[in-house]
């Protein structure tokens, strides 16, 4: 994955082609528990996710082989961001701090080329202003091994212009924060005096308390009975029903929470953590005691950019193409990423 602009069409290649009960849960108010309210709860709280013991990955038809093998992993409690960042919240870190993000900032052409393999042409100009990948549906059925068919590289793309420069996140206050890389995440949670979640973290809490299902609901077919999530209804990347009721990025908690009263583990945004991405990382010993993730990432599809976790899926996925809500699902992006259903939730310990 390469830095910003060549970064989002490498995310589409390596990201869009894949596609023990605890107690219950607390949230972090200002009775009893002042010393985890921050200025950055102000509109997001935190929810304690008690620890214990869980199997993490799948060996199910849908389980991936960077999914496995399944292995018992167990986690202290933290608490954890009862939603999505959102615009809101990110604006509050923006004013307060003067944060540019990632997408907002130029790249140089020797940055660029220092990302590129070897024997690469010097990028047009054009790749080095601001910008970001934005979700540009076309109007007919495509190769779905094309993720050109359905992003856009876009000038002065960022959080505050979700579209494009013709947009704003006025009226858009509730929903995610997008356009987020890694490095924005991890200076947003600094100053919220948080941190990223651990990928282990983040699959213990998005199963809410439940065991060995697919899905932070249980294992109900995403498309019987009610909605559960924001997710893509139809055929992607050119029809969506909306079923759920939402095209794109939906407001946070527009769902029913899981049992540990967290929203939108499933759809909407994928979600950044903090370790690096190695596919093999599960055949690997000695990782289950609140395991931090590898010490370097490595994608076999993309061996010479490390990348991150990515987790939970967004409103892109679909049972015919992507199915990144199952808990257990794994994605992976470089640190500069960002997308327009790329965002991010934070974690404390306890």
């Amino acid at each position: 994955m390469f830095s910003k602009h060549i970064t989002g069409w490498t995310l589409g290649m390596s990201l869009l082609l894949y596609a023990c009960k605890g107690g219950q849960p607390q949230q972090a108010t200002k009775d009893g528990t002042a010393d985890h309210i921050t200025a950055g709860d102000t509109l997001n709280h935190m929810v304690l996710i008690p620890g214990g013991t869980f199997t993490m990955g799948a060996d199910d038809a849908e389980a991936r082989n960077d999914e496995q093998p399944r292995h018992a992993v167990t986690v202290d409690s933290f608490w954890m961001d009862e939603h999505e960042v959102t615009n809101a919240e990110f604006a509050a870190f923006v004013k307060a701090t003067g944060y540019v993000t990632t997408a907002e900032k130029p790249i140089s052409k020797e940055e660029l080329m220092q990302q590129l393999p070897p024997g690469s042409p010097e990028p047009d100009s054009s790749m080095l202003l601001p910008g970001s990948l934005v979700f540009a549906p076309p109007s007919h059925p495509v190769p779905l091994d094309d993720v050109s068919q359905w992003w856009s590289f876009v000038t002065g793309a960022s959080w505050q212009h979700p579209g494009g420069p013709d947009t704003n996140i006025s009226g858009r206050e509730k929903l995610p924060v997008v356009h987020i890389s890694w490095d924005d995440a991890q200076a947003y949670a600094k100053w919220a005096d948080k941190r990223l979640p651990t990928e282990a973290e983040w699959e213990y809490a998005a199963r809410g308390g439940l065991k060995d299902q697919p899905y932070p609901w249980g294992t109900e077919a995403l498309t019987a009975g009610k909605a559960k999530a924001n997710t893509w209804n139809g055929h992607f990347p050119y029809l969506n029903t909306q079923r759920d009721g939402y095209s794109g990025l939906a407001p946070v908690k527009s769902f029913s929470a899981n049992g540990y009263g967290l929203y939108d583990m499933s759809g909407n945004v994928w979600e950044w953590c903090a370790d690096w991405y190695d596919s093999r990382y599960y055949q690997q010993p000695g990782n289950n005691n609140n395991p931090q993730g590898p010490a370097s990432g490595y994608d076999p599809d993309d061996p010479l950019t490390a990348k991150h976790t990515i987790r939970g899926g967004s409103f892109m996925c679909t049972d015919e193409y992507c199915s990144g809500y199952r808990v257990t699902a794994r994605m992976k992006t470089s640190p500069e990423s960002g997308l327009e259903n790329l965002g991010f939730r934070c974690v404390r310990n306890k």
